[in-house]
């Protein structure tokens, strides 16, 4: 059974920093995202990374800003959020999927397991 717990969500101030993390059981982090959803929005794809070959996706908002990396030793894939904005106050989940996504990583519906998600609140 695969679980995604992901940990790390919290209040800050515009100009922030937050580093989320997500650890994964029951399946080995091969092509991992983080995707998030605001009030009365879809939830959609902020960042993607294949262990496979290194490949990172990034939507263009967060695009440096925003780094994802995965530790395969440790199972977890993290998301480092820097200079963060009222805008990216969102639920950020974790989501895996069981094969290789390529160009469609920011589509929900592409992913097959999901962690229970955490808020980042950021204040302006």
């Amino acid at each position: 059974q695969v679980q995604l717990v992901e940990s790390g969500g919290g209040s800050v101030q515009a100009g922030g920093s937050l580093r989320l993390s997500c650890a994964a059981s029951g399946y080995s982090v091969h092509y991992m995202a983080w995707l998030r959803q605001a009030p009365g929005k879809e939830r959609a794809g902020v960042a993607a990374s294949y262990s496979g070959d290194g490949r990172t996706y990034y939507a263009d908002p967060v695009k440096c800003r925003f780094s994802i990396s995965i530790d395969n030793a440790k199972n977890t894939v993290y998301l480092q959020m820097n200079s963060l904005k009222a805008e990216d106050t969102a639920i950020y989940y974790c989501a895996a999927s069981a094969r290789f996504i390529g160009s469609f990583w920011y589509n929900r519906y592409e992913y097959n397991y999901w962690g229970q998600g955490t808020q980042v609140t950021v204040s302006s």
